[in-house]
């Protein structure tokens, strides 16, 4: 908004002396950190007010776990107040729209997303405390295939979305593959490699509808540890802004051999306020925390960054940068598949396990580790595979 009202004003501020002040807005690069600055700080000033008002409305939540000695673990988190997502999502919105460009259709689709996800979460989170108060220790809220309906309807809503986007441009509509180049090198214009495997709308629809909902999912399957899903999504969101600032650039991305998306440098702004509003978060979220994001904060931040993840045709490169929710999230299924195929199968009809417990942050914790070290040892694994996903890019 303080972009948009720069260039319709920038005449009369200039008049009256104010246009050199102002006129920084037009970098990018400003807006970027000032995105960031400025969530970071609406978190940390309406966090306390935020808590407060959770407590006195009792929204804390109760974990339930099918393990007594997981119960036992995480015995001191009930009734930590949850739905600390809204400080999150409002930290994002409010950045977004007073320093992202307005008229960016990049910027409407991002914003549509978090308030969809998070009013999925919202409802969510609300069905599960509203349960628990009638009949204590359940924590029913959407029914699982609920919520996947929801996530795959925006999902699919936001992959048509970003193939109409696409233009005349093939390179936006393409699937880029690990060390394949989008563009010949050492050509004047952006020529396309002719190995560039240029998707049909329906596989581009299936693609990008389900990395939206399995990144929404498996945010939300990370969030189960102080500190844990902020932390990460922090760090994934700086090498999606990388991704954003390669591919919004036609020179950038031809040094690159990315494919340009022209437009794509404003998801800049919406990674930074990301960025800044999940560390404002961890403020408040570190051990011992004092509020839990709940699937208002988990599923807003996944489907998000799915989503500029595929306006950038960076679906794969995702999937190493997001390594440790996809772990999670893969942890989960593998030990629900297993302990269901071995109880069925097996002489005695037991369920059989793969991992101590699921997701695999518990089966960590069971194995001896304190839960500071589950989460830091998680960052740093989440650094290092962004550090991969550059080095990925490079070799092209």
């Amino acid at each position: 908004m303080l972009y948009n009202l720069l260039q319709y004003g920038d005449q009369w501020l200039e008049q009256w002396g104010g246009y050199s002040l102002l006129q920084v807005l037009y970098q990018i690069e400003f807006r970027v950190f000032a995105a960031a600055i400025l969530s970071f700080a609406i978190v940390l000033v309406c966090g306390k007010p935020v808590i407060r008002w959770l407590i006195r409305m009792k929204i804390g939540d109760s974990p339930e776990f099918d393990r007594a000695d997981v119960n036992a673990l995480m015995g001191s988190k009930r009734h930590t107040p949850t739905m600390g997502g809204i400080l999150i999502v409002g930290a994002i919105l409010i950045s977004t729209v007073l320093l992202a460009d307005l008229r960016n259709p990049y910027v409407h689709l991002c914003i549509l997303m978090t308030v969809y996800m998070a009013g999925v979460g919202i409802a969510d989170d609300w069905l599960k405390l509203t349960t628990a108060r009638r009949t204590p220790g359940a924590r029913e809220g959407l029914k699982p295939w609920e919520k996947l309906l929801f996530q795959l309807g925006i999902g699919l809503v936001a992959a048509f979305f970003i193939w109409r986007l696409g233009g005349d441009n093939p390179a936006a509509r393409s699937l880029v593959l690990p060390f394949q180049r989008t563009y010949q090198p050492n050509m004047e214009t952006l020529a396309l490699e002719p190995a560039v495997w240029v998707l049909g709308i329906w596989t581009f629809l299936i693609l990008v509808t389900l990395i939206i909902a399995g990144t929404s999912n498996a945010v939300n399957i990370t969030d189960g540890m102080d500190g844990l899903a902020p932390g990460t999504v922090l760090i994934a969101s700086l090498g999606v802004m990388i991704l954003a600032y390669i591919a919004g650039s036609a020179e950038r991305a031809q040094f690159m051999l990315f494919p340009w998306i022209d437009g794509a440098s404003e998801l800049m702004v919406v990674t930074g306020a990301m960025a800044g509003a999940c560390l404002g978060f961890l403020w408040f979220n570190c051990a011992p925390a004092a509020v839990f994001m709940g699937d208002t904060g988990s599923l807003a931040l996944g489907g998000l960054l799915a989503t500029i993840a595929c306006c950038v045709r960076q679906e794969l490169l995702l999937l190493i940068i997001g390594g440790v929710f996809y772990m999670e999230a893969g942890s989960s299924f593998l030990q629900t598949t297993w302990f269901k195929a071995t109880r069925r199968f097996s002489r005695d009809h037991e369920g059989r396990r793969i991992f101590r417990c699921a997701p695999i942050h518990h089966h960590f914790h069971l194995a001896g580790w304190r839960e500071s070290q589950v989460v830091v040892r998680f960052w740093i694994l989440g650094v290092l595979l962004v550090v991969v996903a550059l080095v990925i890019m490079k070799l092209r």
